[in-house]
């Protein structure tokens, strides 16, 4: 398992996000990536279950990080994302997150993503389409102060 980076204020894996999630991203250096996590009860919509929209951010966030396994430095941004809700997901519970490399040809990508129970129940999932981001926000990008790197 490969330790992907964080930055330093993204919502979902910013590192000096007063609000943030704080969650750690791993990858299998082919076509997935994964995190476990525990969501707070300050995440939540009705009481003791992930927001919807909380679980929508880290499945765009975990599905986006699939461009990202041969190089760090490969950001895409969602183009669509379509988020299947199946079964409550339950705050202070350790949960499992997985996004998965369809198919990333030229500057469009597939990607899929699951947020996992503890016993392995399928909760939520996702479907997304990917895209480089354009070449003036890259041309713009300044990696130390995003604050892009993994964490030792």
């Amino acid at each position: 398992m490969n330790k992907q980076p964080n930055s330093n204020y993204c919502f979902v894996c910013g590192r000096k996000n007063p609000r943030g999630l704080y969650m750690t991203f791993y990858d299998n250096g082919r076509d997935e990536v994964y995190a476990e996590h525990v969501i707070s009860e300050d995440y939540q919509g009705y009481p003791g279950i992930v927001h919807g929209g909380v679980q929508a951010a880290i499945l765009d966030e975990i599905v986006g990080r699939v461009a990202m396994i041969e190089d760090h430095h490969h950001f895409m941004m969602s183009v669509k994302l379509e988020v299947k809700y199946r079964h409550p997901v339950p705050t202070e519970t350790p949960l499992r997150f997985v996004g998965r490399l369809v198919k990333l040809r030229g500057r469009l990508g597939q990607a899929v993503g699951e947020i996992l129970l503890p016993d392995g129940t399928l909760a939520t999932e996702a479907a997304m389409t990917l895209a480089d981001i354009p070449a003036e926000m890259r041309a713009r990008g300044d990696l130390e102060a995003l604050g892009w790197r993994v964490d030792p």
